[in-house]
């Protein structure tokens, strides 16, 4: 069976000089369908595409935060207003003597170093991080983690967020590792995905995609 979708027709126009613009194309629990500058985003609760983030949906109604501002959008509901995207962030970090990229993240509003690595999947802390963040990894998905000389136990969790620099990624997949492994955290591809990474002459460069 399918499940029905809601097309609702919500544009949030500029003076006329101005181009940018969203639409919610479509309303499902939990999920949106926006058309942000022409482009089209399929986003759920939590997730944000150039500036916009749908804080919560459902087969009525979608909000919406934009500037820092809170939409509410139903079917065919109309809002004008003032939409700018804001100006991307970036983050430059340089190489240590140990040729690896080293910085500080908020993670669950709580800073810690992290070792970028972009082989990893996902988020990779300790047990020990885990306890100073106030995660209780217990109740997290049982996974198996391979480490340079062992296979050991972990639990999969999500993190509330990650902010490097400004650069703030919601609800974000990570890995607790039983044990001292990683003695520092791995800042993953869960995280890394959402921004543009470039590197020069020992500086690697993040900027946010939005």
């Amino acid at each position: 069976m399918r499940r029905p979708v809601l097309f609702a027709a919500l544009l949030l126009a500029l003076p006329a000089a101005a181009q940018e613009s969203v639409q919610v194309e479509a309303l499902m629990p939990g999920m949106a369908v926006l058309t942000i500058d022409g482009r089209r985003h399929t986003l759920r609760e939590g997730d944000s595409a150039a500036g916009v983030r749908l804080l919560s949906a459902s087969g009525k109604e979608a909000v919406l935060e934009i500037g820092g501002e809170q939409r509410r959008a139903g079917v065919s509901d109309r809002i004008a207003g003032a939409y700018r995207a804001p100006e991307k962030r970036s983050v430059t970090v340089a190489r240590d003597e140990r040729m690896q990229y080293r910085t500080s993240a908020a993670i669950n509003g709580r800073r810690l170093e992290v070792l970028i690595d972009t082989g990893a999947n996902v988020v990779a802390l300790s047990r020990k991080h885990a306890a100073a963040l106030g995660i209780d990894a217990s109740g997290g998905q049982p996974t198996r983690v391979e480490t340079a000389g062992s296979t050991v136990q972990g639990h999969i969790v999500t993190l509330d967020s990650v902010d490097v620099g400004g650069i703030r990624v919601d609800n974000v997949r990570a890995t607790v590792v039983d044990g001292d492994f990683p003695r520092t955290v791995l800042l993953g591809m869960s995280y890394l995905r959402h921004v543009q990474l470039s590197e020069q002459n020992g500086v690697l460069s993040l900027t946010s995609r939005w």
